[in-house]
């Protein structure tokens, strides 16, 4: 996509929110969703600042979430009915009925998408089992909102895309910048100019994961499958540990998938490009068997884009990343006064624009001419979007309308990380090619596109 192509979409997603309730067709109608994997972010646990349920029950008849009204969504159109919920483990299932006890529960998600009740899903499955309920749910007819990164290997990407447009599917992905303000805006304020050309982006992750030593195996809980659990990952003794699974790497592709993808995808919006040219990476994990997980300790990579480089950092050790604060600024993620720990800067001739889920700030350039064009210092925060970003995805299914977080912008976005993971474990420079979606010059790479599912839960075919 060119950065004028580019600019009309980043308009385009400014202006849905303030207009959606007026190009709704249907908005009385209701709407019965389902929801697969009531664990994580399908839940409602309060460390999670937001689940999928609590979000839907915003939009439910009542209007209301955690037991108060919402004030972000007053006066939005209701009628959202969380009508099936589905699980593998009946314990999450036991607390989601809590908030949806009209809701009919199923521990096999096929049976849940052959229910013709059902109009669309949410799924918020491990990452593992993404590409399977995906395609599977579409071929069932039904709309789908699929929780950040869409795919765990690269080549189930296509065979996704296709499942979405056969079936002529409204597919929403669940990275919710797409539907910040202030995002919108930060790719105009760079594609305009007003900050002049930017040749370095940097994004970083950290967090501070703990030391808790592994668990031992143990028995299956009661009433848990975790062979379904596991699925097409590598079979393995249960372990609570596991449980947690964005700690390992059979059910995820670390931090650089899992917080790093949201910000590959406004990097992408707001540098009005989506496709990197290279790729170099390097990772350790440090801790082997001493804390819980496999994931790396820290890891690092670099992708040249057509013009600028980008630059990723993750630190599971320490949460501070870019330091520097603005007095009365929010930053995503925070705990403490000084920490800092997940965002994006631009850093352009002009000045450096820095950027998070909740807000953005820009430092003028301190030396040299000043420019006509370039913006005094500003910081600014807005709402956390995630809420708003469920409501829009059911606009858009209301109004059989392409979201703006569409099934494409999700898989160009996921690609980021696991090329960059790619890199890491063959320790070469790569070479992208996004037409074909594999990498040039490199079998050791493009051996490494796709895991093979394990059996019987190879439900789909990829190939």
């Amino acid at each position: 996509m060119q950065r004028r192509d580019f600019l009309q979409t980043a308009g385009a997603a400014a202006t849905w929110t303030a207009l959606s309730r007026s190009r709704v067709l249907g908005a009385n109608n209701r709407l019965n969703v389902g929801l697969i994997g009531c664990g994580g972010r399908g839940s409602l646990d309060a460390r999670l600042m937001r689940g999928h349920l609590d979000d839907l029950k915003a939009l439910a008849p009542d209007g209301f979430t955690n037991g108060q009204p919402d004030p972000r969504l007053t006066g939005e159109p209701r009628g959202v009915e969380i009508a099936a919920l589905c699980d593998v483990d009946q314990r999450r299932i036991d607390k989601a009925l809590t908030w949806a006890p009209n809701a009919r529960s199923f521990s096999d998600f096929r049976k849940l998408l052959d229910s013709k009740d059902v109009d669309a899903v949410i799924l918020a499955t491990p990452d593992h089992w993404h590409g399977s309920i995906a395609i599977l749910a579409c071929d069932a007819g039904k709309d789908m909102y699929i929780e950040k990164p869409v795919m765990y290997s690269l080549r189930e990407a296509r065979f996704i895309r296709d499942a979405v447009r056969r079936n002529k599917r409204i597919v929403q992905i669940g990275t919710q910048h797409r539907s910040a303000e202030h995002i919108a805006e930060a790719a105009k304020i760079v594609q305009s100019g007003q900050i002049g050309p930017v040749y370095f982006v940097r994004v970083w992750n950290y967090r501070n994961q703990g030391n808790a030593a592994p668990s031992a195996d143990a028995p299956v809980p009661a009433g848990m499958n975790w062979d379904f659990w596991v699925g097409p990952a590598p079979g393995v003794p249960f372990n609570p540990d596991r449980l947690f699974y964005r700690n390992f790497m059979d059910y995820t592709n670390g931090v650089i998938s899992d917080y790093g993808m949201h910000r590959f995808d406004s990097v992408h919006q707001i540098m009005g490009v989506d496709t990197p040219l290279t790729v170099a990476s390097a990772w350790t994990r440090f801790r082997t068997g001493k804390v819980q997980g496999d994931l790396p300790d820290v890891h690092q990579a670099t992708y040249e884009y057509p013009g600028f480089v980008l630059s990723y950092e993750c630190n599971i050790v320490n949460s501070h990343g870019l330091g520097g604060r603005t007095p009365g600024m929010r930053y995503y993620g925070a705990t403490g006064l000084n920490d800092r720990p997940h965002g994006m800067a631009f850093y352009g001739t002009e000045g450096a624009l820095y950027v998070d889920r909740i807000g953005m700030e820009f430092y003028p350039e301190e030396t040299g001419k000043a420019s006509p064009t370039r913006p005094e210092a500003f910081h600014k925060n807005e709402a956390e979007p995630t809420a708003l970003h469920t409501k829009n995805f059911v606009d858009f299914v209301r109004a059989r309308k392409e979201p703006f977080a569409n099934i494409d912008a999700g898989c160009r976005s996921t690609v980021i990380p696991l090329i960059g993971n790619i890199a890491a474990k063959t320790g070469q420079k790569l070479k992208w090619d996004a037409a074909s979606e594999s990498f040039t010059g490199s079998q050791e790479a493009n051996a490494l596109l796709f895991r093979e599912y394990r059996k019987p839960w190879d439900l789909v075919r990829f190939g």
